[in-house]
């Protein structure tokens, strides 16, 4: 397996663009000049009104944790299949909750497994977190006698992991908010409805209405996706949802999910038969997180915000060996490929294949 190349660098592809590429911890934003974005609209007949930027969004296979990006041996520096595991996920729930009608997404094509073209959103500034089960940092903050969640009281005597009655609405920022007052000006601090619906130009929500509607979208995608999950025999425990405004056709502002859904990056999936033997068996990223937990020098320094100098120290020099990184590729690969119904294949060298296609469908690579 060691055979295959990783995308680790997606942000240098040599696509024609106007402006900088944005590059995340794992996606890379190329948008695309307004000519391009016209002609493609055009050609394709994507149904988007016409005047609409586009961009390229090329995916990696780097694995971040704990807000760092982290590398493995013999220049393996990220994970076979990831970027196209996590892709294939998100647009087969995409599908889905198109089919059931609940709200559209950003993605307008999907040229390879490793890029979506999609449509510029304007962004919520919010995480729509939604959880069924109390684990994690939850936990956590439980056990050290925290109540209150967002503005939610939780009962007394709850046991780690325990299902809960209701799916909680947890919300955080999306980005540093200013100027609020009891909203410290750091990114991904946890807030409460009444925060957003008296604040709703902060966080660019255009109604109250639509801060209801943002969290019926989330728990009903929620649900679609638990449901499908049981199927499987895989436990939906806890996700992240992401939200902004399109204009549609008729020139109206549209709500819609945007960023990635249902992914082993942005939920935790258990596996439902050891959850019934009282273990855990993670599917998604939380077993890498828990691994790099077990075997750093001081967990601590992943834990614990004020270290994060030492931690960003810490994941320039830690190099996981060829053996964790292709476990979990596994376990990526198998639970993405679980959910679509079909087994992912891993191209050999993603990096050209992505070239070819932009060049020769596309007419967007710069020579």
């Amino acid at each position: 397996m060691t055979s295959y190349k990783v995308l680790d660098v997606n942000d240098d592809l040599p696509i024609r663009t106007k402006g900088e590429v944005h590059s995340g911890k794992v996606r890379s934003v190329y948008w695309l000049t307004d000519e391009d974005s016209a002609r493609l609209i055009k050609d394709k007949g994507y149904q988007v009104p016409t005047g609409t930027e586009l961009a390229i969004m090329v995916i990696s296979d780097r694995i971040s944790a704990f807000d760092c990006i982290w590398q493995g041996e013999n220049g393996l520096n990220g994970v076979p299949g990831k970027g196209i595991a996590l892709n294939s996920v998100a647009a087969h729930w995409f599908k889905l909750f198109d089919k059931a009608g609940l709200a559209g997404n950003h993605i307008v094509d999907i040229p390879h497994p490793y890029v979506w073209i999609v449509r510029k959103a304007s962004t919520v500034k919010v995480e729509a977190i939604a959880r069924q089960y109390i684990t994690g940092s939850m936990w956590r903050d439980y056990a050290k006698g925290i109540r209150n969640f967002c503005g939610i009281d939780l009962p007394e005597g709850l046991k780690a992991n325990q299902k809960l009655d209701n799916v909680l609405i947890t919300p955080s920022t999306k980005g540093i908010i200013k100027g609020v007052a009891d909203i410290p000006p750091v990114d991904d601090v946890n807030i409460t409805r009444a925060n957003i619906t008296n604040n709703l130009d902060v966080f660019n929500f255009k109604s109250v209405d639509d801060v209801t509607k943002y969290e019926k979208l989330l728990v009903e995608g929620f649900k679609l996706i638990s449901d499908e999950l049981a199927k499987l025999g895989q436990i939906f425990v806890d996700t992240k949802f992401e939200f902004g405004y399109v204009e549609d056709l008729n020139g109206a502002q549209q709500l819609i999910y945007i960023d990635e859904v249902g992914t082993p990056d942005s939920s935790r999936i258990w596996d439902e038969a050891a959850y019934k033997n009282g273990k855990i068996v993670e599917n998604s990223k939380e077993g890498f997180r828990q691994l790099l937990i077990n075997n750093v020098p001081e967990s601590d320094v992943l834990l614990n915000k004020d270290r994060m100098a030492e931690r960003e120290q810490l994941a320039k020099d830690y190099i996981l060996p060829e053996s964790v990184m292709l476990e979990v590729s596994d376990t990526y690969v198998g639970i993405a490929s679980k959910i679509i119904g079909k087994e992912i294949i891993i191209p050999n060298d993603p990096r050209q294949e992505v070239i070819a296609i932009l060049d020769a469908d596309y007419g967007l690579i710069v020579k």
